[in-house]
């Protein structure tokens, strides 16, 4: 598991102090880009000079308000690595509470567009990680 902390800021919540919901999307994606940089040891910023990961499909079910000041703690399996895919689950929590939970599937593309196969090394890197997850 993969796991990062980001604690609620004023920027996250609407007028009555509670998150967003589009802004738990963007903790989810600053989730995998530290994910990228620090579980794959693969620079994202570097990843994205040659091809794409946009989010094909994602399911959210959103089980509890987040409010300002909460250190939330995402969590990320990687659930399953294709041939140009790749799934994740991640989980959010404040203390035991959970806040929400997403299944996500990455598909790597090339600067046109189109599916293309994960490189090598990130699918072996993303295997591992399956691996050290189960």
């Amino acid at each position: 598991m993969f796991e990062v902390q980001q604690k609620v800021l004023f920027r996250h919540c609407d007028p009555a102090g509670i998150v967003f919901f589009p802004r738990y999307f963007e903790m989810m994606n600053d989730c995998i880009e530290a994910f990228f940089d620090h579980g794959l040891e693969y620079r994202f910023e570097q990843f994205l000079q040659t091809a794409g990961i946009p989010t094909a499909t994602i399911t959210t079910t959103f089980n509890r308000p987040s409010r300002h000041g909460d250190l939330l703690d995402l969590r990320l399996n990687v659930t399953r690595v294709g041939r140009t895919s790749f799934d994740y689950e991640m989980r959010c929590h404040c203390g035991d509470e959970q806040r929400f939970v997403t299944n996500t599937t990455l598909v790597h593309i090339d600067l046109d567009g189109k599916p293309t196969p994960l490189p090598d090394s990130i699918k072996q890197r993303l295997t591992d990680f399956t691996k050290i997850s189960s």
